[in-house]
């Protein structure tokens, strides 16, 4: 099930809000806990099964972390907590990926072929696995208590808001509120209003943008398409199409998940701050998916020695961190190629910096930052190295092939679109932009505030009509970070 499904949206959240509202606030976690569970085993009950026994023996674990005096066996019962999650992970999301590999080097050695049932991969798998790993560190550290209760740990690891695709949560920030939380309306005000903003985002920026990389790039492997075909300027519009559709699609995610969270008393942090404004790459990881980057740091960067070690160590350490993130976003030498260059353009940046060489000014260095990741964003989605290596190839001296320019890609309604997504990328007057939109839902308690509440009510309503009648006109499009 999806947020931005007519299912979601008409049938599962009225009900769940209707009935967490008519209970009495003791029962609000149990009706929370029901409705995540539900949710996650809306396609797939099996996995559900597996996540619920997993959890528990995370929340055994961890108790006997905190309660063995022995810091060796402390230590060792990290280990084995942690590395039976990994172990999951590892099995469901690489082991087809491992197979394919040792197969295509048996053909090349003329040696038999691995026979290898498909393993499917269960939806949000990389989210809840570093919810858990974080939890069982951070009781490892004293950091964080464990709870005293399986059911509040289970809420922790399914909630249905942020389950599927984050923002990744660490327990020691929800801890409180799982125990207590308090709910009032401006606060469910503003979770409809940044639910609604990002279903809008979503449906009429993302989803309609996602036709012409679909087009470019071929909308499965099976109909990967020929990047030959595409003329320069026309590859060039389908990276930045790319770009601002990926951007909308998961940061309209995050905002539905933290309007969620809110509508049910909950405070997630920010998962992105405007990153195509960022002038270095070093900015820019700190601008988006911030709850990815902030997890590498804390349980890989830091455990690695972090600023801690001598210059080529904390080189090194950057490209692990960058290879490692390339690497859980997706089976493919493809994210490998993305996280190196992440890494790569990291570690000049730090350099310069070591060396004090000048800035760029701002008009200059957005601009490069933007054309950086833009590059990057190729492997990202491209299917394979072939297509993402040609496609480049195209980007950079066109092709002599090319039948498709930039009008057969690109429709009124598209560019249309396209113009909105870029402006509010990159103008300064939406910075910041998270905490007006909040002002802006629940309006300033003066004179005239209820004619004002009514016109944002209006708008939202608008927003919410459209994006409804969107979904149900246009085909279905997944989040594009249910894959990872």
């Amino acid at each position: 099930m999806a947020f931005s499904s007519v299912l979601f949206l008409f049938g599962f959240l009225p009900l769940v809000l209707g009935v967490y509202y008519l209970v009495p606030d003791r029962f609000r976690n149990a009706v929370a806990l029901l409705a995540s569970l539900t949710f996650y085993a809306w396609g797939a009950p099996q996995f559900a099964l597996v996540l619920i026994a997993s959890s528990w023996l995370d929340y055994v674990l961890a108790g006997a972390i905190h309660s063995t005096v022995n810091s060796t066996t402390s230590k060792r019962l990290l280990t084995v907590a942690v590395g039976l999650n990994l172990a999951m992970l590892v099995y469901c999301k690489y082991t087809n990926f491992f197979v394919d590999q040792a197969n295509a080097l048996a053909a090349a050695m003329g040696l038999g072929q691995i026979t290898w049932a498909t393993i499917v991969l269960p939806i949000g798998i990389s989210f809840f696995t570093f919810q858990k790993i974080s939890y069982l560190v951070d009781v490892y550290r004293r950091q964080s208590q464990p709870t005293g209760s399986f059911g509040h740990y289970l809420l922790y690891v399914v909630l249905f808001p942020q389950l599927i695709a984050g923002p990744i949560v660490r327990y020691q920030d929800v801890a409180s509120q799982i125990r207590k939380r308090s709910h009032s309306d401006e606060q469910f005000l503003i979770g409809i209003w940044r639910f609604t903003i990002g279903l809008a985002k979503k449906v009429l920026i993302a989803d309609t943008l996602a036709v012409v990389a679909d087009t470019a790039f071929g909308a499965t492997a099976e109909t990967m398409a020929n990047p030959a075909r595409l003329s320069c300027a026309a590859a060039w519009i389908t990276a930045v199409c790319y770009a601002m559709q990926l951007y909308y699609d998961f940061s309209g995610y995050s905002d539905m998940a933290i309007g969620l969270g809110k509508m049910l008393g909950f405070d997630f942090l920010e998962n992105f701050n405007q990153p195509y404004i960022s002038k270095s790459v070093t900015e820019f990881w700190r601008r988006w998916h911030i709850s990815l980057s902030n997890w590498m740091r804390e349980y890989l960067y830091v455990p690695l020695g972090g600023n801690r070690v001598p210059p080529w160590r904390l080189y090194a350490n950057l490209w692990i961190v960058f290879l490692a993130s390339g690497f859980w976003h997706g089976a493919s030498w493809n994210f490998v190629i993305w996280g190196a260059i992440h890494g790569g353009v990291l570690t000049l940046e730090r350099l310069a910096a070591k060396r004090r060489l000048p800035r760029w000014p701002a008009a200059l260095a957005i601009p490069r930052t933007f054309c950086l990741v833009l590059v990057a964003w190729i492997f990202f989605r491209a299917w394979d190295l072939s297509q993402a290596v040609r496609f480049l190839g195209v980007m950079a001296t066109g092709s002599a092939d090319a039948t498709v320019t930039v009008s057969d890609l690109v429709s009124p309604q598209v560019a249309f679109i396209l113009i909105i997504a870029v402006f509010m990328a990159f103008s300064p007057l939406f910075s910041g932009s998270y905490r007006y939109l909040d002002d802006w839902a629940i309006g300033p308690k003066s004179r005239g505030a209820g004619l004002k509440l009514a016109l944002r009510s209006a708008c939202g309503a608008t927003l919410l009509l459209a994006s409804a009648t969107a979904l149900m006109s246009s085909q279905f499009h997944p989040f594009i970070y249910f894959r990872f």
